[in-house]
C-alpha cells in the first residue's frame, strides 16, 4: 500500500481497516500527552530548543506537542480543543498554589519527587441539597469566549496539515465531574442514600455539556475526526460501583449526551477511562463509543490484550495500551519495544488499534523510551502485522 497521510490512516484504522502502518499518538489528546516536566526533557533530547510549554490540560499537566516535536515523533493526531472561556479551566486565583476552576472546584498544587501535579481541594456541592443546585455558579454554556478563533484554527488545521483532528467539547463528561463537584466520597454514598440528588446533579451536568458541545461541533464537526469523551469509571482493581448502579446512574446520561455528538458529526466518539472497565465494555458499546482508551493493560481484565481483540475488536478500536506504570518508566528500551511489539500484534490487525501510553507520559519516564516507543510502533506498526516482523 502506498504511504498514506495521518488523517487517512486514523479513519481507516478506526472503520476497522488496515492501513499502511497503525497511527501513532503522543499529544493528541488530554490523555495521550506528556507532562511537562517529561515533554522539556524529551525536547533536549532530541536536540530541539527550550521554550515556553504550552499547556493541554492545567489539572493534568499534561504539555501540548510543539509542530517540531510532532514531526520529528511523526505521530497522527493533533487536539482542536474547546477554548476556557471567561472561566478558563486555568482559573481565577491569585495563589500559585490553588486555582478555582470554571465550575467552581477549588484545586490544590501536590508536589512530588519529579514536580507537581493537582488534585481536588474544596468540592464546592460537598453539602448542598437540591435546591442549593440552581443556586451554584454554574459556567455559561453560551460564552462566546469558548469558540473564539476556534473556527480559523480547525479550518487553518484541515486544510493546511495532514494530521487527524481530535476534538474535546468537554474536560470531564459527566461522573468524574459530577465528583469533583460534590467530593468522590459524598458521592458514591448518594448513590444509595440520595439518587434523587445524584440524577438532578446528571441531569445539570449533562444539560450544559450538551449547550457547550453544539457550540462547538457547529465549528469543528465537520472537520474533526475524532471526538473526545472521558470519566473514570474504574480503579486498577475493578469499578468504582457495581455494573448495575452504573446501569441505573451513568448509562442512560452518557448514551444520551453521545447520541446527541453523534447527532452533529461524523467524527468517531473515544472513550477514555483509567482502570478496570473490562466489564462496561459492551455497555459503551452499545451507547455509542467506538474507541476505548487508555486500555490499562496493568489490570485484570485489560491485560490479555489479544483477547480483548478477539472479544470486542469488530465492534470498538483500541487507542493506548503501552504500559506506563512499570515499562515505560522502569524498562529498558528493548523491553518498550517487547511491548510495542505485543501491543501491536494483539490488537492491530484488521486495524482498529492506535498506539499511545496508557494516560498521559509521567516525568519519570525517560526520553529514550519514548523514542524506542515511538521508533518501534513505526518498525512494527506496519501492515500486515498479524506475524510482528522482528
Amino acid at each position: 500500500m502506498d504511504k498514506l497521510t495521518s488523517r487517512e490512516r486514523v479513519k481507516m484504522a478506526l472503520n476497522h481497516q488496515e492501513p499502511d502502518r497503525v497511527p501513532i499518538d503522543i499529544g493528541g489528546g488530554a490523555s495521550t500527552s506528556i507532562v511537562v516536566e517529561g515533554y522539556e526533557k524529551l525536547r533536549d533530547h532530541l536536540g530541539l530548543p527550550a521554550g515556553k510549554t504550552k499547556i493541554l490540560s492545567k489539572a493534568f499537566r499534561a504539555a501540548k506537542i510543539d509542530e517540531d516535536v510532532a514531526k520529528k515523533l511523526g505521530v497522527d493526531i493533533i487536539p482542536v480543543n474547546l477554548k476556557g472561556g471567561s472561566k478558563a479551566q486555568s482559573g481565577d486565583s491569585k495563589n500559585r498554589d490553588t486555582f478555582r476552576d470554571g465550575w467552581g472546584v477549588v484545586w490544590e498544587k501536590v508536589a512530588n519527587p519529579y514536580g507537581y501535579y493537582w488534585e481536588v481541594a474544596v468540592p464546592p456541592l460537598k453539602d448542598a441539597a437540591i435546591e442549593d443546585l440552581e443556586k451554584h455558579n454554574w459556567p455559561d454554556p453560551e460564552d462566546p469566549k469558548r469558540i473564539e478563533g476556534l473556527a480559523e484554527e480547525v479550518k487553518y488545521l484541515y486544510q493546511n496539515t495532514d494530521y487527524a483532528l481530535m476534538g474535546g467539547p468537554v474536560f470531564k463528561s459527566l461522573w468524574e465531574l459530577a465528583y469533583m463537584l460534590r467530593g468522590f466520597d459524598t458521592l458514591l454514598m448518594d448513590l444509595y442514600l440520595n439518587p434523587d440528588f445524584v440524577h438532578a446533579l446528571f441531569r445539570k451536568i449533562t444539560d450544559i455539556n450538551k449547550k457547550v458541545t453544539d457550540k462547538y461541533l457547529k465549528v469543528v464537526g465537520r472537520y474533526i475526526q475524532v471526538v473526545r469523551g472521558a470519566d473514570d469509571l474504574a480503579t486498577q482493581d475493578g469499578l468504582l460501583f457495581s455494573p448495575e448502579m452504573y446501569r441505573k446512574f451513568i448509562k442512560p446520561y452518557q448514551a444520551e449526551y453521545f447520541a446527541f455528538v453523534k447527532e452533529r458529526t461524523n467524527a468517531k466518539v473515544f472513550y477514555h477511562s483509567c482502570g478496570d472497565v473490562g466489564p462496561l465494555i459492551n455497555d459503551l458499546i452499545e451507547i455509542g463509543v467506538d474507541v476505548l482508551n487508555p486500555v490499562q493493560v496493568s489490570t485484570k481484565t485489560l491485560g490479555d490484550t489479544a483477547r480483548l481483540k478477539e472479544e470486542f475488536g469488530d465492534r470498538i478500536s483500541f487507542w493506548g495500551g503501552i504500559d506506563t506504570q512499570e515499562v515505560l518508566p522502569a524498562g529498558s528500551p528493548e523491553q518498550v519495544e517487547e511491548e510495542i511489539k505485543r501491543r501491536i500484534k494483539d490488537l492491530g490487525p484488521g486495524g482498529g488499534y492506535v498506539v499511545a501510553s496508557v494516560h498521559n507520559i509521567q516525568p519519570d519516564v525517560p526520553a529514550e523510551n519514548i523514542c524506542r516507543m515511538v521508533e518501534a510502533a513505526h518498525r512494527f506498526g506496519e501492515y500486515p502485522v498479524t506475524t510482528v516482523r522482528n
